[in-house]
């Protein structure tokens, strides 16, 4: 399911918060509210963690992992690196990267097998990003933005990308992933997607200005409805994507 939330008064929700399948990451502050409903609906599957990234609040921006890994920027001050250490389960590998876009979260969109990356990262980072997320990874834009973590949601489920994609660019997307694609908004039209939302394979969280219209869109394409074992591997969506493209491009 996808739930409404807000921070403080900013419906830019994952500006402040991480979603994965095996922790969630909220910046400290904004009212223990913001905290509590996270908590509410994740704390009996995952670590729901405060944390401050360089001192800043806006750790979706800054950061990027999946259930394998977490990346954080240079900025990350080594008592924040040594609490995500102490606070995330031990199988989760953190690393600081050194790289020029270091709002890593607006350059690079991943669920736990894929990921894609701004075309101009360095290729060091490019070999980080795959080895410590344990993705396969691609140079890609979101049509012509480079900002893929911005215009891009993606989980093992699904993917959603801004209206102004065009058909071409989404059957692209979704050959690379090899997820369903689909086009939506979030808070009432906003195409900036990575900013209004977070989503893992179980749950999303949604700015509160997000209508009725758009938080269905979202829970259709990333399955929130489903019920079963969150980890499960989407393996019949894959085949049923690829047979839907052969019967339309037949």
């Amino acid at each position: 399911m996808a739930v409404r939330i807000k921070f403080e008064n900013s419906c830019d929700i994952g500006v402040y918060a991480s979603l994965t399948n095996s922790y969630c990451l909220v910046a400290s502050g904004g009212g223990e509210s913001f905290f509590s409903t996270f908590a509410a609906e994740l704390e009996h599957h995952i670590p729901v963690v405060h944390a401050f990234i360089g001192g800043c609040r806006i750790i979706g921006a800054q950061i990027v992992g999946n259930k394998h890994g977490l990346l954080v920027p240079s900025i990350t001050t080594d008592q924040e690196l040594q609490h995500l250490r102490d606070s995330l389960p031990d199988t989760v590998v953190i690393q600081r990267i050194e790289e020029r876009h270091s709002a890593l979260g607006n350059v690079i969109a991943c669920n736990d097998y894929v990921g894609l990356i701004h075309p101009n990262l360095d290729k060091e980072s490019e070999d980080i990003i795959a080895d410590v997320l344990q993705i396969e990874v691609f140079r890609h834009t979101i049509d012509h933005s480079v900002l893929t973590g911005s215009h891009c949601v993606l989980s093992n489920h699904g993917c959603l990308l801004p209206p102004f994609v065009s058909v071409q660019d989404m059957q692209e997307a979704a050959s690379l992933l090899q997820v369903p694609v689909a086009a939506g908004t979030v808070n009432r039209g906003q195409e900036c997607l990575g900013g209004g939302m977070v989503v893992n394979d179980w749950c999303a969280f949604v700015g509160a200005d997000t209508t009725s219209m758009e938080i269905s869109q979202i829970e259709n394409i990333f399955r929130l409805g489903e019920q079963g074992n969150p980890e499960r591997i989407t393996t019949d969506m894959r085949n049923d994507l690829i047979a839907g493209y052969t019967r339309i491009n037949s």
